[in-house]
């Protein structure tokens, strides 16, 4: 039984509260908070300024430097180049490497013996330059500055973009890597005589280290500027820190599962935003945590259900680009129909999941007729034939209505999707029968089939998101794995059941049973 909610005001008087004596906290917590924020965000865009200036710096250095090596390079002979080029290495401290017209490597440095470019793995990186890089990653985040491309090494030159820009026409081209420990990587080209370029790369680490020296030096300013928002927040505690103390021992504990022990206090004297919290939390806190579980363990899912026939697309189409046989690309081609038909389904399905519990929560409920809709659902469906010569057969023991309190439409989907299941697990010419029966204040319906049955361990997964074990003779993909979850939740929405178990009369076959509470009957 859910839990008393208190009776909500009207709209009237609660503007008539917020308005008649509220103290507002805004101008006081815009003190402390604003304060404490400018310092931060100075800090922030200071160091991305200060990096973005060092490392234009950089990009003009090494341009230079490239062209000027590059006309070195052009006026001394074969024989002079390799020793000129080891001395060029040594003294700028980058990578250098010579690509001839076609792209080919003519010469590089580290084959020369000059091994000064060198990138760190971060796998072993200690715990100090782990924690570096992950505020280095932070600030960019929070200043949103523009990530480089990663750097990886190429085979042939004409796959460096710079190489590819100088032999194109123009002077030189520089672009700004990342290395895989975030610190910048810049390379330079130059063009040579003949179509050749000559490509210049240096790790630029050092200014990733003045950057974090300048970082610790600006921590020292912030430490003082918490000591002072600190000081500014003391005479604050009164009027918050208590409140939301109390607030939060209270979330703790629903949070630890005991909501139904939890009272949030309501805080009723306060007419500012703390009161106006607390009894929003009092309100909200037992559905919200409910709804988080069920939403995570959802998107997990669906994002887990999504990748299978997404990856089966792109490999398809992949496929298309490199296959010139004609029956293949058939077969591709409707590998790729199939995919999308999967995936088109796979979204309807998942839309019709999440957003079927907002739906029964605001939807009206209506007396039904069980044994009614079921009946014309059987009649309906050997009208139009059953596949493979199923049979299908409703005993209803009772001849009076079986009524119930709900939504005939979701009923009716529970029931299509219990005969659908048992239909395409029965052998041909098998037998399909529904029951329905009193069982004194509950509707209890059998759904029962002659197929494989439902191993004891398997019969709680099914109800599962996803989860779908499906007849040899269908095709894979054909169903998403929700329609009995989905079955689940409207039942349950109905304050009903719904299990499934082995017959008692074979040994193979499987029953599944809802219960839903009956409309009590009206003493004449």
């Amino acid at each position: 039984m859910a839990p008393a909610i208190a009776s909500p005001r009207s709209e009237a008087a609660e503007q008539a509260v917020a308005l008649t004596g509220r103290v507002s906290l805004t101008p006081r917590i815009l003190a402390v908070n604003i304060f404490a924020l400018l310092l931060l965000a100075g800090g922030f865009f200071y160091l991305d300024s200060f990096r973005t200036r060092i490392l234009d710096g950089r990009v003009v250095q090494a341009a230079r430097e490239a062209r000027l090596m590059a006309e070195a390079l052009s006026a001394v002979g074969p024989a002079e180049r390799d020793p000129l080029l080891a001395r060029l290495a040594r003294d700028t401290g980058a990578r250098l490497r010579l690509y001839g017209a076609d792209g080919a490597t003519i010469a590089d440095s580290r084959q020369l013996g000059i091994a000064n470019f060198r990138l760190e793995d971060p796998d072993h990186d200690g715990l100090a330059k782990r924690s570096a890089r992950w505020l280095d990653a932070a600030i960019d985040r929070i200043v949103r500055a523009p990530l480089a491309p990663g750097y990886r090494e190429r085979r042939n030159g004409h796959e460096w973009n710079d190489v590819a820009q100088v032999q194109a026409g123009k002077p030189y081209s520089v672009t700004i890597w990342r290395a895989p420990d975030r610190t910048p990587v810049i390379t330079a080209a130059a063009p040579l005589p003949g179509g050749r370029a000559l490509m210049s790369s240096v790790n630029a680490r050092d200014v990733t280290e003045r950057v974090r020296l300048e970082r610790f030096r600006l921590s020292v300013v912030l430490m003082v500027a918490a000591v002072i928002s600190i000081a500014l927040s003391l005479f604050l505690a009164r009027t918050i820190v208590n409140p939301l103390r109390r607030l939060a021992r209270a979330a703790v504990r629903v949070r630890l599962g005991r909501a139904r022990e939890v009272v949030v206090p309501r805080l009723p004297d306060r007419r500012d935003e703390i009161g106006m919290l607390a009894r929003a939390l009092s309100d909200m806190s037992l559905a919200l945590r409910a709804r988080i579980d069920a939403t995570e363990a959802f998107a997990a899912d669906v994002t887990h259900e999504l990748k299978n026939p997404l990856a089966s697309l792109r490999s398809a189409v992949d496929g298309l680009e490199r296959v010139h046989n004609p029956a293949l690309q058939a077969k591709l081609l409707a590998i790729v129909k199939d995919d999308v038909h999967r995936l088109d389904r796979l979204i309807s399905d998942i839309s019709d999941a999440s957003r079927l519990d907002a739906q029964l929560s605001r939807a009206t409920f209506e007396p039904v007729d069980i044994a009614a809709m079921i009946g014309a659902m059987v009649a309906d469906r050997l009208h139009r034939g059953v596949a493979r010569d199923v049979r299908l057969r409703f005993d209803r023991p009772d001849p009076a209505p079986l009524i119930v309190q709900g939504e005939g439409a979701r009923l009716e989907r529970v029931f299509a999707n219990l005969l659908d299941n048992a239909i395409s697990f029965s052998p041909d010419g098998g037998l399909v029968s529904i029951a329905a029966r009193r069982d004194q204040a509950m509707l209890e319906i059998r759904v029962e089939d002659e197929g494989p049955g439902v191993p004891e361990e398997a019969r709680e997964a099914i109800f599962r998101r996803f989860h779908s074990v499906r007849p040899s003779s269908e095709g894979f993909g054909e169903h998403s794995g929700l329609g009995l979850a989905i079955a689940r939740t409207i039942v349950d929405g109905h304050q009903g059941e719904i299990t499934v178990e082995q017959r008692e009369d074979r040994s193979s076959g499987a029953r599944f049973v809802v219960r839903l509470p009956l409309v009590p009957e009206v003493p004449q």
